[in-house]
């Protein structure tokens, strides 16, 4: 992998330790302060909002800049959320919060951090061993976020002791604003970019505009399909489809996360035979279908099983979708690609959470699934026709 890619690896654990327990804990955190599973809805819609917002900035800014000192800038944002969400209550300042922080529903998915992370990655990898190091860094990601889940079972373990269960999910919020200075400090030993300094006119995308725009477009609508079963309301409809406990909710996301982890290596070495676009498509299309078979299943064992075999096999486009994107862009281009794809992903999944959480009100929690999953079998399909001729370097 490299010494340059061991500080991104750790600063990507941490985060995502801590965004895994943040995105369980969340709709059990906004539901005690009172809100409604509507304006639990919201609030995701919000925060994602205020994540698209800060990463289209950062595309701008970035190879000005440099992703080192921005990655830091974003580490102490991340410990002023967290210290906010302990100490601030009601509906309008959650959301001013939600908005400006980095409070994450999607556990890590859509975030200013990524975008970032994944310049810094591909300017330390050559064409062959690129897909291999984001296959790491999306392992050493799942397997955080795994122990992170079982993290969120800590404030009824608390309870169990006594300790009032608001209180111990505040302090969960303070060791998210500690986990921030951890990876500030991390970010810190990572060499200043290359393209430091570089004038934003010369930042901006050029010969591989028209790729990044339908690649933009394609992603959009995965990730308007993903809002509707982001981690926090998927929690939800566990919660309330199931009557699952914290505890039994953040075990069944530890093994979600172990199997997503155990998909990257395998994603990798599947890219190499079949090439990217493939691996991203045949193994999406059956991770949307068990998903839909989910929603409608009536025994939690089943639907338990066809949730963990999506969680094994929907994370396998995701280092080969950032591989991807690095590949088919020149070297200048890539933080602008990486934040010009992640943008509307970002706008287009904050939109989706509200609707799925006006279809919790309704009494219609499976929609939101079924949704989901058709959404994004369209999404494989329309990607596959588009770009299966379109091969990056080692394809070609």
């Amino acid at each position: 992998m490299g010494r340059p890619a061991l500080p991104l690896l750790a600063a990507r654990a941490l985060r995502d330790f801590g965004d895994s327990f943040v995105a369980v804990l969340l709709p059990v955190y906004l539901i005690g302060r009172g809100l409604t599973p509507f304006e639990v809805g919201v609030v995701s819609t919000v925060s994602l909002l205020g994540s698209a917002a800060l990463t289209l900035g950062v595309g701008f800014v970035g190879a000005r800049f440099g992703t080192r000192r921005l990655l830091i800038a974003a580490s102490c944002l991340m410990t002023a959320t967290g210290l906010a969400f302990a100490g601030i209550e009601g509906y309008w300042p959650l959301l001013l919060i939600a908005f400006a922080g980095t409070v994450n529903p999607s556990a890590g998915s859509a975030s200013v951090f990524a975008s970032l992370e994944q310049a810094a990655l591909a300017a330390v990898a050559d064409a062959q061993g690129r897909t291999r190091l984001f296959a790491n860094y999306s392992l050493v990601g799942s397997l955080a976020s795994a122990l992170g889940a079982l993290a969120a079972a800590a404030p009824d373990l608390a309870g169990a002791s006594g300790i009032d269960r608001t209180t111990a999910i505040d302090a969960m919020f303070v060791v998210y604003a500690l986990l921030g200075v951890a990876g500030g400090f991390l970010y810190s030993r990572l060499p200043v970019h290359a393209h430091a300094g570089v004038p934003l006119r010369q930042a901006a995308l050029g010969p591989s505009r028209g790729i990044v725009v339908r690649l933009a477009a394609l992603f959009s609508l995965d990730s308007f399909a993903g809002g509707f079963v982001v981690q926090s309301l998927l929690a939800l409809w566990l919660f309330e489809r199931f009557g699952l406990s914290l505890a039994e909710a953040g075990a069944f996301f530890f093994w979600s996360g172990l199997l997503s982890a155990a998909s990257f290596p395998i994603a990798a070495r599947l890219a190499g035979r079949i090439g990217l676009v493939n691996t991203m498509v045949w193994t999406h299309i059956p991770a949307s279908a068990a998903l839909m078979l989910a929603a409608i299943v009536p025994s939690l064992p089943v639907a338990m099983a066809l949730l963990l075999l999506r969680a094994f096999l929907s994370q396998m486009d995701v280092p080969t979708r950032s591989s991807y994107v690095m590949a088919v862009v020149t070297e200048a281009e890539r933080p602008a690609a990486a934040s010009f794809t992640a943008v509307p992903r970002s706008l287009a999944s904050a939109i989706s959470p509200a609707i799925a959480g006006a279809l919790f009100a309704a009494a219609l929690p499976a929609l939101p699934l079924l949704l989901c999953g058709g959404l994004k079998i369209l999404y494989d399909l329309l990607l596959l026709r588009q770009f299966r001729h379109v091969r990056p370097p080692e394809e070609r």
